[in-house]
């Protein structure tokens, strides 16, 4: 019998671990210890290593239990180079007093590209600047598009592995082809390409983060977050004690969250939805589209996901949602934003079109629950949206794991025909065509 059958089977057997305090993980000790009950995940991360293995649970249920220990690490690697960041910002235009101030490009593909764009909003207010998320797939087709050789920018590149070959690519023209770029490149692994052709050039500053949330498994999750982490400590970066503050609320709350979290998303996984809308507003619409790319990768497409704001979704994209569909509500906390995503979810409801709605908010208020089916409380009082995606993402990523699990597929590695990699395969790189005379 294997570790969770013995688990269900004889609870009492089984006591909490304190190696990591934010999730009910037990270890075979004491039979009069206390019994208490696993939550999904914890029971995912108890399996044996066998099992994990047969399954395709080695990587991906670690990779987001682990995310609220690892915020600080990497909040600690950024702030310790505070000094070198803030001289880096003030050459590149940032914080040099000068008008306009330099444009910021957030740069990366695929949920590396969502880190961008969960980050871009809070980058403009914080330092008084334009700031845009562009995909590196767009920019190394179109940067003529984007980039006026006369402007001064400050690119932000985003990669988990800092080798795909869209990033390196760009990267690579960028510094080539337009001097008054500047370059900032967040990645989790220290022998990115990235970082051994470019760190070392003039304007380019490499900020690496843990190779822990370098993530081994497909799907990218606690590297997600990590990143998103990063580009909001730069948008801190003069003002570092009050974001350490706020993040370890967040960190605090994200502990307290996982265990329901999981529980709910397994049982919705349970319930066989072949659609999931995910919704969201600002920020927490880039949580929407990483949420739905989540779940897709993790079920190999055998669930159909869509995303959108709440207003964009009655101008067509509402047609695709009937009583297969689970609508994944991001609630927003400020209170204008929010009534217009409840008045939503109420037309919703009266239209009797999803077949359920999950809410995940910041607070529960009587009316959340009176237009959801199910409402999940971040217990985050009033911190902004902008500093929400760390932590709304994580109920996702575990309706994608449990999604895939419940469909017979290997979270790790859940594309069986091979359609898509951990690091996307090398594509043919065309040059820029030479300039006429």
């Amino acid at each position: 019998m294997n570790l969770l059958l013995r688990l269900l089977a004889n609870p009492s057997d089984f006591i909490y671990s304190t190696r990591l305090p934010h999730i009910a993980i037990k270890t075979p000790m004491d039979q009069t210890a206390q019994s208490k009950s696993l939550d999904a995940l914890a029971a995912t991360l108890t399996l044996a290593d066998e099992e994990k293995k047969r399954r395709g649970l080695v990587y991906t249920p670690r990779e987001i239990a682990q995310q609220p220990e690892t915020w600080g690490t990497s909040c600690m690697i950024c702030q310790g180079r505070s000094a070198d960041i803030s001289r880096f910002l003030q050459s590149s235009g940032i914080g040099d007093g000068s008008e306009p101030p330099a444009k910021v490009i957030l740069v990366g593909a695929g949920t590396s590209d969502y880190v961008g764009e969960s980050v871009q909003s809070l980058l403009a207010k914080e330092w008084g600047c334009e700031a845009a998320a562009i995909p590196s797939t767009d920019l190394l087709t179109n940067a003529d598009d984007v980039i006026r050789p006369d402007r001064r920018y400050l690119w932000i590149s985003f990669s988990r592995s800092g080798d795909s070959p869209e990033a390196v690519a760009v990267l690579g023209a960028a510094i080539a082809r337009f001097p008054l770029v500047r370059h900032i490149v967040v990645t989790c692994n220290e022998q990115a390409r990235m970082v051994r052709e470019f760190g070392d050039r003039p304007g380019v500053l490499p900020i690496v983060l843990s190779d822990r949330v370098n993530d081994r498994g497909l799907a990218m999750t606690s590297s997600f977050s990590n990143m998103v982490v990063a580009g909001q400590c730069l948008a801190h970066i003069r003002s570092p004690r009050a974001y350490a503050d706020l993040l370890h609320r967040l960190t605090a709350a994200a502990g307290k969250f996982m265990s329901p979290c999981a529980d709910l998303a397994a049982r919705l996984a349970r319930q066989s939805f072949s659609r999931v809308c995910f919704l969201g507003t600002g920020p927490l619409k880039a949580v929407a589209r990483e949420s739905a790319l989540k779940l897709l990768e993790l079920t190999a497409g055998r669930v159909y996901t869509f995303y959108d704001s709440y207003l964009g979704l009655r101008h067509g994209p509402l047609s695709a949602v009937e009583g297969s569909t689970l609508v994944v509500a991001y609630i927003s906390g400020d209170e204008r934003r929010r009534s217009y995503e409840l008045d939503l979810l109420e037309e919703l409801k009266d239209k009797r079109l999803p077949g359920r709605i999950a809410a995940v908010c910041p607070f529960l208020t009587n009316r959340v629950r009176g237009v959801s089916d199910d409402a999940i409380s971040l217990d985050v009082g009033e911190v902004p949206d902008d500093y929400r995606p760390i932590i709304d993402v994580i109920f996702a990523q575990l309706l994608g794991l449990f999604a895939s699990v419940h469909l017979g597929m290997r979270p790790d590695t859940p594309s069986p025909n091979g359609a898509i990699s951990r690091v996307v395969r090398p594509i043919k790189i065309y040059e820029e065509p030479a300039p006429q005379a």
